[in-house]
């Protein structure tokens, strides 16, 4: 059963408010109902605000902004709602109740979005897959037995679905890019320093992570980009201005872009599936007959052996400062029995990093940035790659090994992604191609930093050539 919303974009629901052709309760109600068919198989949203939704789109004061009316949802990770429950996929913070808004959530706001609910996430999202042991895992549309990757998994897993057309989801190492691949959507991770992580926050994961969506079609990835882009007070850097709306990019001729073609994981981290490969080859023979220079080349930079290393050092030393900063917050010290084994082995090998090892991986990542970049400025516009390196995968392979295990697995899923979290440059996943099972196989594009101008040029390009709307998974709303 479907309505006559349901796979319509952000951008087409929002002009039809405007037209006065529909209202916002409408939208809602429909989007409700939609949740209400496929979330009990789905588990993406994880706390539905269906009264508080209600309320903010029969306000006559809702904000006219840019996606007036049109349902949302947040991820239960950054982005606090004042009121409403937060909990990061943690047991711990079962009872947990935002204070205030982010200054994002305040930007969704006042862009007349409406906020229906928060999303399932992996604990922490450090994992990229969404099964929290506290809450139960999301499911993929596309076939449940399957992850719909993380940690935006839940916001993926709904967007898919067709219960909301947009979905707030940040990337800390390919948490944005990665549910969008196994899911069939648009994910773009912008460009470190692009949104405000405040007022809680400066950064995040040390610059690695940076708030965005998953959205179907690339114009309300774009639009969205315009709500949330811009410098806050207290900020401590912000990326370059954009020389015009985003959402205006859409529909600019790229022109002819010259573009490096990479096909095996950087430093060899892991063995990428055919499928994967044969999704990048197409995607680079479609790049070319649009008039495109395509080659093989990347940044030598990618292939260092230490990359993961220090990854590893920033994300281990973040997990023992995230669990402290919570600690904080219930006014208790967490312990082993708080956390699932993955993120308490994370947080114990963070808290044996001294402050002269952490400073020694911060000055390696400024170096390997000027080295990845060093490409980009020798006269390469766009990077290619698989986004991931696998198909979907089933869920549960997370829980039942030792943590080092895990964590691995991580390392082998994040391949493709974490260096641009690490060099804090724009990359995007395009649903470009679905395997022989019917399973959503996406393909990156990567940009000089601050440049999501040339990579929502060819994204648009790409999508008008091969238009994905028309796909629609197994369990759709």
């Amino acid at each position: 059963m479907t309505d006559r919303f349901q796979w319509l974009d952000a951008v087409a629901q929002a002009d039809l408010v405007r037209k006065r052709e529909v209202t916002p309760s409408e939208l809602l109600e429909a989007a409700i109902a939609r949740a209400e068919r496929v979330n009990p198989e789905l588990h993406a949203i994880l706390t539905p605000l269906y009264a508080k939704a209600r309320k903010a789109a029969a306000d006559p004061a809702l904000p006219l902004g840019a996606l007036h009316g049109v349902p949302f949802l947040l991820k239960d990770i950054m982005g606090y709602s004042a009121g409403d429950p937060y909990h990061m996929g943690m047991k711990a913070l079962r009872d947990f109740v935002a204070p205030h808004d982010t200054y994002l959530v305040a930007k969704v706001r006042a862009a007349g979005l409406v906020v229906m609910g928060r999303t399932n996430v992996p604990e922490l999202g450090t994992i990229p897959s969404t099964e929290p042991l506290a809450f139960g895992p999301s499911h993929n549309p596309w076939d449940p037995t399957r992850s719909p990757g993380g940690s935006s998994g839940g916001a993926a897993a709904a967007v898919a679905s067709g219960i909301v057309p947009l979905a707030h989801a940040n990337d800390g190492g390919g948490s944005i890019r990665i549910p969008a691949s196994v899911c069939g959507l648009v994910g773009l991770k912008p460009s470190r320093g692009r949104s405000s992580l405040g007022p809680d926050l400066g950064d995040g994961v040390g610059g690695l992570s940076v708030e965005g969506s998953v959205s179907r079609t690339v114009r309300d990835t774009a639009v969205f980009l315009d709500v949330i882009e811009g410098l806050m007070p207290g900020d401590p850097y912000a990326a370059p201005t954009p020389q015009r709306p985003y959402g205006e990019e859409v529909g600019i001729d790229p022109g002819s872009l010259r573009i490096g073609v990479m096909m095996q994981a950087p430093g060899a981290a892991c063995v990428v599936h055919p499928d994967c490969v044969a999704a990048a080859e197409d995607a680079a023979t479609l790049l070319a007959s649009l008039g495109h220079r395509v080659e093989s080349s990347h940044p030598a930079a990618l292939d260092d052996s230490e990359t993961f290393q220090h990854f590893g050092v920033m994300f281990a030393v973040s997990t023992a400062r995230l669990l402290d900063g919570i600690g904080d917050l219930l006014g208790r010290t967490l312990g082993a029995d708080d956390v699932e084994p993955f993120n308490w082995a994370l947080a114990e090998m963070g808290s044996a990093v001294s402050a002269r090892q952490y400073l020694r991986t911060v000055d390696w990542l400024f170096g390997y940035t000027r080295r990845v970049a060093a490409w980009w400025a020798d006269g390469f516009d766009l990077l290619l790659t698989p986004t991931v390196a696998e198909p979907p995968w089933t869920l549960g392979g997370f829980h039942s090994v030792d943590p080092m295990m895990a964590g691995l697995r991580s390392q082998s899923l994040c391949a493709f992604t974490g260096p641009f979290n690490m060099t804090g440059q724009p990359a995007i996943s395009l649903p470009l191609a679905w395997n022989g099972d019917g399973l959503p196989i996406g393909v990156q594009l990567v940009g000089a930093y601050g440049r999501e101008d040339v990579l929502l040029r060819v994204a648009a390009q790409l999508e008008a050539a091969r238009p994905w709307a028309d796909r629609y998974p197994p369990i759709s709303a």
